[in-house]
């Protein structure tokens, strides 16, 4: 078995947690330490398609990717079936790709529930004639299409009815420093923008520490978030991002697990594990698919799903500055 994650920029996730989480999924299901490798391209397309070709050469059967682009997939994926290896899609789908099974989150609903969010914060936070710039992840990312397909959603009706202005669409990146040059651009030219749909917590940081230098006060300039890391939780608890999607990977990790095992076998996975679909719109081919719910997390169910699920520790979460609002929140260990 052979897993390649993409970077270590777009999330904090791919190190701090896929990259554990199957580890211990796969020793769950038996499979010995020596038959695994867990690899990052560290953002680099040579690198995961130099490293798949290792992996295949190697001896792999199943090779799990999450691509840095569907380019680079979809050329791994056509070495990997030239080989006889089987491809599992995991967490990116290859648009365009041959592989025979996708694991992820629903995507769209991940921004549907992002943009549920955001329009709740806006209410909560009582922002009045809400300009909002909607930004976006990278465009080579499928992902970062489905998220938007999810809040654009939410955030069009009220766009066409005039409850929200729509300021600014710039084109996207899950680079914070370009996210940032971005958003500090747009506000300039429009200085009346007054709220942000921000797709990932690590763009929103660099972006609410914009904010924060600027005087920017707390509950007044709404902003979203995914991902559940340690730093968006703690703008969530200051007062500066409304909430963060929370994707337990633990779910997505062992679902993972599972279904390569299946195939390693030999074996069909059951339909009560591989019970969903989802189109390659290049492809035009619907790919077998495992799909687990994202959640909205914000200060009032922080204690009962990120803590609870020892996503993030307590002790890291709550120090300092944070230790009071914890406290406030009903965190504890």
């Amino acid at each position: 078995m052979a897993v390649i994650l993409p970077d270590t920029t777009s999330s904090t996730r791919w190190v701090e947690f896929d990259a554990p989480y199957l580890k211990a999924a796969f020793a769950a299901a038996g499979l010995p330490p020596a038959n695994l490798i867990v690899q990052n391209a560290l953002g680099s397309d040579a690198t995961q398609v130099s490293m798949a070709q290792s992996d295949i050469t190697q001896g792999a059967t199943v090779l799990i990717i999450c691509p840095l682009d569907s380019g680079t997939g979809a050329h791994i994926e056509q070495l990997a079936k030239a080989a006889g290896v089987l491809v599992i899609d995991y967490d990116r789908l290859t648009l365009g790709g041959t592989r025979g099974y996708y694991v992820s989150f629903d995507n769209v609903r991940v921004g549907t529930v992002m943009g549920g969010g955001f329009t709740a914060c806006v209410k909560a936070w009582h922002v009045k004639d809400p300009n909002v710039i909607v930004m976006q992840g990278a465009p080579t990312d499928n992902n970062a299409t489905l998220f938007a397909q999810g809040y654009l959603g939410v955030l069009n009706p009220l766009f066409k009815a005039g409850t929200y202005k729509d300021i600014s669409n710039p084109p996207g990146s899950w680079d914070p420093p370009t996210s940032l040059s971005e958003f500090q651009q747009q506000s300039t030219a429009h200085k009346n923008i007054n709220a942000a749909l921000i797709p990932n917590d690590a763009n929103a940081a660099a972006i609410i520490h914009y904010l924060q230098g600027q005087g920017v006060k707390p509950q007044t300039f709404p902003t979203t978030g995914q991902d559940a890391s340690l730093a968006g939780l703690q703008n969530i608890l200051a007062g500066y991002q409304c909430g963060t999607v929370y994707k337990p990977i633990y779910l997505e990790a062992g679902a993972t697990a599972a279904l390569a095992m299946y195939l390693r076998a030999g074996k069909s996975p059951p339909s009560s594990l591989v019970s969903g679909s989802v189109m390659d719109t290049i492809a035009k081919v619907s790919i077998p698919s495992v799909l687990a719910t994202p959640e909205w997390v914000n200060t009032a169910n922080m204690n009962d799903t990120v803590i609870k699920d020892k996503f993030v520790p307590v002790s890291q979460l709550c120090t300092g500055q944070y230790a009071s609002a914890c406290q406030a929140a009903g965190i504890s260990g």
